[in-house]
């Protein structure tokens, strides 16, 4: 097996590319990470390991702070000998991922690999939830709609509260402002008003057949009242709109009453996946 590290995105994405496709939802980061924005791209670790035939077993992709990304084609079941390759290229460039988020099997494989059940700890369990249809549902009082310029007054202040709640990074109020802005008149960040603003979600990362729905928020005063789920199924009628065949999101595993509310519209679950970080150095 033989470690493979790149220093140019488009020679990586020709790479892996065509193999990502293979499962969309299931290869939606990486996929939205080398289709994106590039600014930062110098201080990408891009990686792939390719068996004795020369075709690729594993693709890695970690694009600091955050975690570094596995993902191995399909056909592929056992990874443990890539992993190794894979830990002894960190070792020769002296690459230290601060976590791994990947596909549970695949993510303990590395974990245990890399760094001993002793000295990695799960931080969270994702479950990849994916909507082909939406079905009936009760639309709560209000309506949906697209992001205004007046909405930066709380969505910077909303999606905080978010990572809050989610154990995300946390972005300065000045990086959160920029961010939402960025999204104005895209038609991809959208509001529930019922008298007042009570609920958001948005549309991101996009494959060619999906998109992915995310910052999905309600604060904690209108809860329990339907506004998340109008908002949602309002969002996956924009994604179809657009002519993809699906859409998916992340959900906490350890939260029932969010996946609920998506199983109510159609979605199901489809992979699971481990946020697991390291204390240690190599």
């Amino acid at each position: 097996m033989k470690f493979n590290l790149y220093s140019d995105v488009d020679e990586f994405k020709a790479d892996v590319y065509e193999i990502l496709l293979e499962d969309e939802v299931y290869n939606n980061l990486p996929i939205g990470i080398i289709n994106g924005k590039r600014e930062t791209a110098a201080n990408w670790m891009l990686s792939t390991v390719t068996g004795n035939s020369g075709v690729i077993v594993l693709i890695a992709i970690c694009t600091p702070p955050f975690n570094l990304l596995l993902s191995k084609p399909k056909g592929v079941d056992d990874i443990g000998a890539a992993a190794d390759q894979l830990i002894a290229g960190f070792k020769n460039i002296d690459f230290t991922p601060p976590g791994i988020l990947a596909e549970s099997s695949l993510a303990q494989v590395f974990a245990s690999k890399y760094r001993g059940i002793n000295k990695s700890r799960l931080k969270s369990t994702l479950v990849v939830m994916k909507l082909d249809k939406l079905v009936e549902y009760h639309m709560a009082p209000g309506f949906f709609r697209m992001l205004t310029e007046d909405d930066l007054s709380f969505t910077p202040s909303w999606e905080h509260a978010f990572c809050i709640d989610c154990d995300l990074p946390l972005y300065t109020p000045e990086e959160n402002e920029a961010r939402i802005r960025s999204r104005l008149g895209k038609n991809t960040h959208f509001i529930w008003e019922d008298g007042q603003p009570v609920a958001q979600a948005a549309c991101g990362r996009e494959t060619p057949n999906s998109a992915v729905i995310s910052w999905v928020y309600t604060p904690p005063e209108f809860r329990g009242n339907g506004y998340a789920t109008s908002v949602v199924a309002e969002v996956t009628k924009s994604i179809f709109g657009k002519g993809k065949q699906y859409c998916c999101l992340f959900a906490d595993a350890a939260n029932p009453v969010s996946r609920n509310i998506y199983r109510k519209l159609g979605f199901y679950d489809v992979f699971t996946f481990n946020e697991i970080k390291f204390d240690t150095k190599l």
